[in-house]
């Protein structure tokens, strides 16, 4: 049989959560700031993940309609319940929302209010005897303080809290940092899968109980051991078949890369769900690096990071914030209206960006911009805490390209080079360990440069167009070519 290799998406999907409905698997992960938010993934074997939608379009606050770097949906949940499918989505100085569907393919409701203040994170629901309880954690940066899980009693709809939060486990001794609660219930146990210690060096915690204010029994139920894989960090405990065959989805962070995710095996032993490599039942799992196929079907679904601007952009692109209708449109190629011409890239709505998907890539944009006024500008950037792009700006007797880096919240000019043509091929190579070359019309700069994460998130490739007389540039295309990985 074929063996899968992990990690299994080389992309930034934090927080992932993930059920199954009949044969058929969904995922969720974090959005943070970018948008459309809350992606939905779909697989029929959990290797091989295609995006299928977004939760929302839009998030229906005006905060959200500038860049807020870090904010957003944090770590969101999905359930099935009622032939409904629920999305629960915490943004950390709002509040818990909810969103739900019967058709994942079609439109999400609106996300709305559940439980309104700042410090809530995670939350994740379960039904029980008609009843539905939340679980989630706190924002120490919020409300003052973490390491503690609370239960929330809503009404079956989640639409209306019944009883505030009480808190129904305090990790501060074993399990500190406690977070990214989710719910299951087996053999007359409730659990609640959760990481704790830290992102990068921290450990899966399991909690259970056969009353689901407690108390809790704990175990730590996977550590990175001699793996050398970080984390591992939060994710989702689901069954694969009506046989109680189960698995676990985590991440791991992998910096500029991103929260990239991780399948692994479950075995119970004594009612206790061990993840990954078990040597020895009586202590914990260890990630695998790989492992035969849990549902061997080899499909053909991947996620779609080139685009040839057709007919509709592919599933992958997001904006930094809020967009608005008339930013783009597909004719010929991807035209971006020149907007927000003092925003740099960092706070910029309007960039268009992508995850990185590939261990070492190179990326080509043809870009026209024959359309925009002197002064206006076009180009492909990288994003991350710190940053380098190109840009054409249009001039009067000359255009010129502009390579610009940022630091401590500038972007300076490092060089600026007359250029004849309104045409212009930009080109990113990525290379490992985590840097990147920047060139245009197939030569590259001599200058490497360091690849970073972003804001709880991994580094970004995006395009931009920037100006103040609403004119739009055209990109032709956008291809990105996985490259031979150096190490």
């Amino acid at each position: 049989m074929n063996k899968y290799n992990n990690p299994i998406i080389l992309q930034d999907f934090s927080d992932p959560d993930v059920i199954r409905v009949g044969n058929d698997f969904y995922m969720i992960a974090s959005s943070f700031n970018f948008i459309p938010g809350v992606p939905v993934l779909h697989s029929k074997n959990l290797v091989n993940w295609e995006i299928i939608n977004y939760v929302y379009d839009r998030f229906p606050l005006p905060k959200y309609d500038v860049v807020n770097p870090g904010h957003g949906a944090w770590a969101p949940a999905i359930r099935y319940h009622n032939d409904t499918f629920y999305v629960m989505i915490p943004t950390p100085d709002e509040g818990l929302f909810v969103s739900e569907t019967k058709d994942p393919y079609g439109k999400w409701s609106e996300p709305r209010l559940l439980v309104s203040g700042a410090g809530l994170e995670d939350p994740c629901p379960i039904w029980v005897d008609d009843k539905c309880y939340v679980v989630h954690g706190y924002v120490k940066s919020r409300c003052g303080f973490n390491s503690m899980l609370g239960l929330i009693e809503c009404d079956t709809n989640l639409t209306k809290v019944i009883t505030p939060s009480v808190v129904i486990y305090d990790g501060h001794n074993d399990n500190p940092t406690i977070e990214g609660p989710k719910f299951n219930y087996r053999n007359g146990y409730f659990y609640i899968l959760a990481p704790a210690g830290s992102v990068y060096s921290g450990w899966q915690t399991c909690l259970r109980s056969k009353n689901i204010y407690g108390p809790y029994e704990t175990k730590i139920i996977l550590t990175s051991s001699d793996s050398q894989i970080n984390g591992p960090h939060q994710g989702a405990l689901f069954t694969i078949d009506d046989n109680d065959n189960w698995a676990f989805i985590h991440f791991r962070d992998m910096l500029a890369y991103g929260r990239t995710i991780y399948l692994e095996p479950v075995m119970w032993y004594n009612d206790w769900p061990l993840p990954g490599e078990v040597a020895d039942p009586l202590l914990c799992g260890k990630p695998v690096a790989s492992y035969e196929y849990l549902i061997p079907k080899i499909l053909d679904y991947k996620i779609e990071l080139s685009d040839e601007f057709k007919n509709r952009l592919n599933m992958s692109w997001q904006t930094s914030a809020n967009p608005e209708a008339d930013w783009y449109y597909l004719d010929n190629g991807l035209n971006l209206k020149a907007i927000n011409e003092d925003k740099i890239i960092k706070y910029l709505p309007n960039f268009y960006s992508e995850k990185i998907g590939y261990y070492n890539f190179t990326i080509k944009t043809k870009l026209d911009i024959s359309n925009l006024a002197v002064g206006e500008k076009a180009g492909l950037s990288y994003l991350g805490l710190e940053y380098s792009g190109l840009y054409l700006e249009k001039g009067i007797d000359s255009n010129y390209i502009v390579l610009f880096k940022y630091n401590n919240d500038n972007e300076d000019i490092i060089e600026k080079t007359p250029y004849s043509n309104d045409e212009i091929v930009f080109n990113l190579k990525y290379i490992e360990p985590n840097k990147y070359q920047l060139g245009y019309n197939n030569k590259y700069l001599k200058e490497k440069y360091i690849a970073l994460k972003g804001y709880w998130v991994g580094g970004r490739v995006g395009i931009f167009a920037k100006g103040d007389s609403n004119n739009y540039a055209k990109f032709r295309y956008f291809r990105v070519r996985e490259n031979e990985r150096t190490r």
